[in-house]
């Protein structure tokens, strides 16, 4: 495996002590409320299988506000942001009444959201309500999009979005894409598309094989693909035109430092928690099965948060096979919780893979 270069082993053994820190105050920054299992479109590397119409409602908007009450009990609330995730947000027809309750109890909010639905009446109505933030997906040119979104337009309608978000210059704001086979070579181009829609901050990840890209070869990037990725995200980010970032999927050897803001660190059970569509309290929600700490319906959330989450915060039960014999592993940690099974082993490694 490649050498760390000095000036890299320096900064991260600092990292590395700031770290240990935040494991130990492990202070809530981040809840993500998973408000359906609804979604409008059939998304390739989809992780939860969401559909038109799910099996299990839409979680009332009273049983997360006694969430929100929990937290602010022992944390101010302008502390914490809340990002409402999905399925899909915009389907549910009570969205702004929800954030409105967000608001209220002093919480900042945004959303992770698809833009299918997100017309200019309805993007008035969040911003009237509170909203604060948005992330907006778009994977590659039209047909790649279209291909990835299982639907034809979808392109077409998260650009207009797009562009009425940055236009209105309202709340922060960024877009994410998932880079696959297909729009790999699309990188450049859409970095021109979005930066001809006023975008200013792009955030680009991978697939991992879990839902319905497991067995979807035509989304996982080769070696060539994947190091080739990394230098697009570190020349953009050179010239300055969009803020450009690598997600936080994983620790990167000698390219951290380099395509994100900060060096790798999962914050999933340790600044970041999340309220799933069932009640399951859990991290990140990509994170699912055995990892959820509790349920909102029999336990008080911070009173889980507190007490614990002991395997995303002592994570020494990672140190076996590969990850033990990687000189990496104080820096990396075993690398992110959604990249776990159900039985704690390993199902990507992205240094490896480089």
């Amino acid at each position: 495996m490649e050498r760390l270069s000095l000036r890299r082993r320096i900064a991260l053994e600092i990292h590395k002590k700031l770290q240990d820190d935040v494991i130990a105050e492990h202070p809530l920054r981040q809840l993500f409320w998973e408000c359906t299992l609804r979604c409008d479109l059939h998304c390739r590397h989809c992780g939860s299988d969401c559909k038109q119409t799910a099996l299990a409602g839409d979680m009332p908007k009273e049983d997360f506000g006694r969430v929100l009450d929990s937290v602010s009990a022992r944390t101010h609330p302008h502390k914490v942001m809340v990002n409402i995730t999905g399925g899909e947000p915009l389907m549910r027809p009570d969205l702004d009444e929800c954030g409105r309750m967000i608001y209220e109890k002093g919480f900042p909010w945004g959303m992770v959201t698809n833009a299918l639905a997100l017309t200019p009446e309805r993007y008035l109505r969040l911003l009237h309500n509170g909203l604060r933030a948005m992330s907006i997906s778009l994977d590659g040119l039209e047909e790649s999009h279209d291909w990835m979104r299982g639907r034809e337009g979808s392109f077409k309608r998260a650009s207009a979005a797009i562009r009425m978000v940055t236009g209105s210059g309202a709340i922060a704001f960024d877009v994410v894409t998932c880079v696959n086979r297909r729009n790999f070579g699309q990188l450049a181009a859409l970095k021109e598309h979005l930066i001809s829609l006023g975008v200013r901050d792009w955030r680009l990840f991978t697939v991992f094989p879990a839902g319905r890209a497991a067995g979807n070869p035509e989304l996982f990037l080769s070696r060539e693909e994947l190091r080739g990725l990394m230098e697009f995200i570190r020349n953009t980010r050179k010239e300055g035109i969009v803020h450009t970032e690598f997600a936080c999927e994983g620790f990167l050897g000698n390219y951290e430092g380099d395509v994100r803001d900060h060096f790798y660190m999962c914050n999933a059970g340790i600044t970041i928690g999340s309220v799933l569509a069932d009640g399951s309290i859990s991290a990140c929600p990509s994170i699912r099965a055995n990892y959820v700490q509790g349920n909102i319906y029999q336990d008080d959330f911070m009173e889980v948060w507190e007490k614990s989450y002991l395997p995303y915060r002592d994570r020494s039960w990672m140190y076996t096979d590969e990850c033990a014999a990687c000189p990496h592993w104080k820096y990396c940690r075993g690398g992110g919780m959604h990249l776990r099974d159900d039985d704690g082993n390993l199902i990507q490694c992205l240094l490896r893979r480089m």
